[in-house]
């Protein structure tokens, strides 16, 4: 059985874009399934779009990830280069590309811009620019001529005009395209590059790959292809065309939602595998109902021919809560050193945050979370006290007002301020006053953190908080609610 070998082809033209991801994950997923090779490409070939440093975030991203490429630029595995700006200083594709000339399979082009531009024609209803191959029949001696005389000139493709071209894709199955559709497109440009798409194909075929995995907007394009491996001689690769990426509003995910590239996402607080893990759901389904794997497990599980046609919804809620998921498992170590950075942000005075850590650990789902969650540490807010009333606990404003100043002199007396002593402390009052935990502990933890909602308990609070700090807090609480009692009865 042949060995099946993917390749990640990326352009360095800025941040890694979700749905490059995903078509990296997936090739690297296909050729891990079966044992077989992941390489990388670089296809650098457009250089006006080359953003310096882009090639930095290729190799960052995939190191992060776990995409780990068996042969690459810094991975010779004897098809190199890996590099598509070397392959052309080699001569590679124009070698390829006058192969094709003299079959008949392409032809020089020596048309200027102008008259390019005056090309248009309808097809299905919209005017697109179509060359005419007006170029295909100049002759022999007039292409020389031209050539000698050092005219800018194209190489394009040379197709039929008459009939139809059938392709077969793994995911879409056979598609049938009129070949009056198919542009005579462009395969080296006037500076002497290869296109994008004459490069893919003679770079896909020398480097041995089996299995074509990217976004299904160059489906139009692959009749093209696959003409050009019909005129070489060589064996088409099987193509896997991934789903459209939207938003929630089934609009192509794009920039300006802010959570397009995989960077934005690691900077807006998300793991690295719970990003891997739900874009590998972009698109694809599991047999069973699970939606958490490792990477380790989605090369185990997963199976292209189960990828879905329709588009697949960025749905962030999800993410967020998949992130969640990663977060509760998190070794405590590794979670801490991570959430460190936002917990002194929010956090100045010398509290500790490592027990503050462990309270927010199962509560958030993204690191930036935690500020909301701990600042009130840092600084008592102006809350309102209304939030004294909880029906539940059956608490209001003067039952509140009561416990806080019946507990205060307990609390003002105890020496032990870690959590199990002041727990029992509190336990006793209740069990004493013949009510509910939550009777007592609600106005408490009311109190001192003036939040409805907190990471931990009322007495897991005051330890971190201390004995000083608590206990301002409380005769804080007793202040406000002595207050509105009093506008109350007045």
């Amino acid at each position: 059985m042949e060995k099946i070998r993917t390749r990640y082809a990326p352009s360095p033209t800025g941040r890694m874009h979700v749905g490059n991801l995903r078509t990296a994950l997936y090739a690297y997923l296909i050729a891990k399934h079966e044992g077989g090779d992941f390489i990388l490409r670089i296809e650098d070939t457009d250089q006006e779009r080359y953003v310096e440093g882009a090639v930095d975030i290729i190799y960052r991203t995939l190191e992060h990830t776990g995409l780990l490429h068996d042969e690459g630029p810094d991975k010779d595995g004897g098809v190199g280069p890996y590099v598509q700006s070397e392959r052309q200083k080699q001569g590679i594709y124009l070698q390829y590309a006058k192969e094709l000339v003299e079959k008949g399979e392409a032809y020089y082009c020596f048309c200027d811009k102008e008259r390019l531009a005056s090309l248009t024609r309808t097809v299905a209803g919209k005017e697109i620019n179509i060359y005419d191959k007006h170029c295909l029949h100049l002759t022999k001696e007039e292409v020389e001529a031209n050539l000698a005389a050092g005219k800018p000139y194209v190489i394009r493709q040379n197709n039929p005009t008459e009939g139809t071209t059938t392709f077969h894709d793994d995911i879409y199955g056979d598609i049938t395209v009129d070949n009056v559709e198919l542009d005579d497109m462009i395969l080296i440009k006037s500076d002497g590059y290869p296109t994008y798409n004459f490069a893919n194909v003679v770079d896909d075929h020398l480097m041995g790959i089996t299995h074509v995995v990217r976004g299904n907007e160059y489906l139009s394009s692959s009749p093209k292809y696959n003409r050009l491996y019909d005129a070489f001689g060589w064996k088409v690769p099987e193509y896997v065309h991934c789903p459209l990426i939207t938003d929630e509003e089934h609009q192509k995910l794009s920039k300006r939602c802010g959570h397009s590239s995989y960077e934005d996402l690691i900077e807006q607080g998300f793991l690295s595998e719970a990003i891997v893990n739900f874009v590998a759901l972009l698109g694809w389904s599991p047999e069973d109902n699970n939606e958490i794997f490792t990477l380790e497990e989605l090369v185990g599980k997963f199976d292209y021919h189960h990828l879905s046609k329709s588009p697949a919804v960025f749905d962030y809620t999800k993410l967020k809560w998949m992130n969640g998921e990663y977060m509760k498992a998190m070794d405590f170590d590794r979670f801490y050193e991570m959430a460190e950075p936002y917990l002194k942000e929010a956090v100045t005075k010398d509290l500790d945050l490592k027990k503050i850590a462990a309270m927010v650990k199962t509560r958030i789902e993204i690191f930036p979370d935690i500020k909301e969650h701990v600042d009130f540490f840092d600084e008592l807010p102006d809350y309102d006290v209304a939030m004294y009333t909880h029906k539940k606990m059956k608490t209001n404003g003067e039952t509140s007002l009561e416990v806080l100043k019946e507990v205060l002199p307990l609390l003002e007396a105890q020496e032990d301020y870690s959590n199990d002593a002041l727990y029992g402390l509190l336990s006793s009052y209740v069990e004493q006053k013949g009510c509910k935990n939550g009777y007592v502990m609600w106005p408490v933890r009311t109190a001192v953190s003036g939040k409805q909602m907190t990471p931990g308990g009322a007495t897991e609070l005051m330890e971190i908080l201390g004995k000083e700090e608590s206990l301002a807090r409380i005769r804080r609480g007793i202040e406000k609610l002595t207050d509105a009692c009093s506008d109350m009865h007045s």
